[in-house]
């Protein structure tokens, strides 16, 4: 018989965006508020995978991917989903979200999000809220399957969750779990990266 233990802590992500670069920054602004320090803040990239997005924010849409030094407990996601929803209908105007908030968890063996949309591959969590498993990290990267939207599986994306990732293994290791940060920890930008 198993024994039930209490899951890893997890790494919060989050996706954003937006018509408007500076409306990002206002949500990111407001994320590190409610979650704390994000340590790890992406350049800015064209989001052109899908136009189904197209009628209700416009064309030219940036994307920005964020993750949070506070690691989460995995059943939190239910309630940050149902916080980024707020948020969303906050930085709304004239009925009509101006910035679209993804928020997820990165494990030591897979990257999960979070929707309001069931279907085969998504379990109900709670709330209205179900878990989307979108990659699946083996052989030293992350891998994705028959469902994973082509953004997640492109290899740009595929490599910044590897280097958020050995990040993660870095607070884990330092028991940074709802504690300190690692020594040295800070917020990377993908231009500092470079």
């Amino acid at each position: 018989m198993s024994k039930p233990q209490p899951a890893e802590a997890v790494k919060l992500i989050v996706s954003l965006f937006s018509g408007d670069g500076c409306l990002i920054g206002e949500a990111l602004r407001e994320l590190s508020a409610r979650f704390g320090r994000a340590d790890f803040v992406s350049a800015p990239f064209p989001f052109a995978y899908t136009d189904y997005y197209e009628k209700e924010f416009g064309g030219s849409l940036l994307r920005r991917f964020a993750a949070f030094a506070r690691l989460i407990r995995p059943e939190e996601l239910p309630d940050v989903k149902g916080w980024t929803n707020a948020l969303e209908r906050r930085l709304s105007a004239g009925g009509r979200r101006r910035v679209n908030i993804d928020p997820g968890y990165l494990a030591k063996a897979h990257l999960i999000l979070a929707t309001g949309k069931g279907y085969t591959h998504r379990p109900y969590l709670r709330d209205g809220i179900y878990a989307d498993l979108t990659l699946l990290y083996r052989d030293r990267r992350f891998h994705s399957l028959p469902w994973t939207y082509p953004d997640y599986a492109g290899d740009e994306v595929i490599g910044m969750l590897v280097r958020i990732r050995e990040r993660y293994l870095l607070q884990l290791r330092a028991g940074a779990a709802g504690g300190p940060e690692p020594a040295g920890n800070r917020t990377e930008t993908e231009k500092e990266r470079r």
